[in-house]
């Protein structure tokens, strides 16, 4: 009885011996995956952190080199995991070439996409920080990697678009240049004083401080609508203030309005009431 169960154990173990090795290799995979994830990482956040502190060095060149870098170490990784399987750099090199059609028909979209982040690195038609306008969707540029653009719109919202849609599309960059120009466009009644409503409008942009007096203010009659004459204004100001001047100028001018005696007209409802 004793020599069956010795000989029933052996061949047990003869038939597991190979999973022994197995589960040991997957271990060590699994633990230079770990800190090979954790290595790239760090490594990546090092030279974003490096190259961001260099003024000289835009940080959208920051970001992109910090994620090739974590790329590039994750892929030695792989070469050292597939080592620990027995498979080494010679034969994947071999390996990926003879399959290198089926690979790049794969994954053309991600080659797609990290040849346009190349692009979008090198012509640079946006930087972090910008508010810029990519094929319809508006936003502020937090993130330019290898593979993606990252957004946040005007109510805080994550947008993550493929580098390869971004350069595809048409870019329409708000926060290229230092100044931009504010339009506004006012109606006043007919029976209006115009020049007296030209000369509020000036006043009011002279007396803002973020009104630019080069290009100076600009005020003309460009329409007589059907209720209204049409007086448009441009200004010019620091970018970054675009939003809060418009705003700005456009309540301070209906007020200078109400207290100069212009009016601007409004649609009226007047009822007839017949006598029975």
């Amino acid at each position: 009885m004793q020599e069956t169960i010795t000989e029933l154990s052996n061949e047990i173990s003869g038939e597991l011996s190979w999973l022994l090795p197995l589960l040991i290799g997957a271990v060590k995979a699994l633990l230079v995956l770990i800190v090979g994830w954790i290595v790239a990482g760090s490594v990546g956040g090092m030279v974003r952190r490096r190259i961001n502190k260099t003024p000289q060095i835009d940080p959208t060149l920051g970001n992109f080199m910090a994620s090739m870098v974590k790329w590039i170490i994750l892929a030695m990784v792989l070469v050292a995991v597939l080592g620990i399987f027995g498979i080494e750099a010679t034969s994947l090199v071999a390996i990926l070439g003879a399959a290198s059609l089926a690979i790049g028909l794969a994954l053309q979209g991600t080659l797609s996409d990290l040849a346009a982040g190349v692009m979008l690195v090198v012509f640079r038609p946006y930087k972090l920080g910008q508010f810029v306008d990519i094929g319809g969707t508006a936003g502020t540029v937090k993130d330019l990697n290898l593979f993606t653009t990252e957004l946040a719109t005007a109510d805080n919202v994550q947008i993550i678009m493929p580098n390869g849609k971004a350069w595809g599309a048409i870019i329409t960059n708000y926060s290229a240049h230092q100044t931009r120009r504010v339009d506004l466009t006012f109606g006043i009644d007919y029976g209006d004083d115009i020049d007296r409503a030209m000369e509020i409008i000036l006043a009011t942009a002279g007396a803002d401080s973020r009104v630019l007096s080069d290009p100076a203010p600009w005020v003309r009659v460009t329409n007589l609508g059907d209720s209204s004459v049409d007086i448009t204004t441009r200004l010019w100001c620091e970018a970054a203030e675009y939003w809060d001047l418009k705003f700005a100028m456009t309540k301070a001018v209906k007020e200078a309005f109400d207290k100069g005696g212009i009016s601007i007209p409004y649609p009226h409802q007047v009822e007839i009431h017949k006598e029975s």
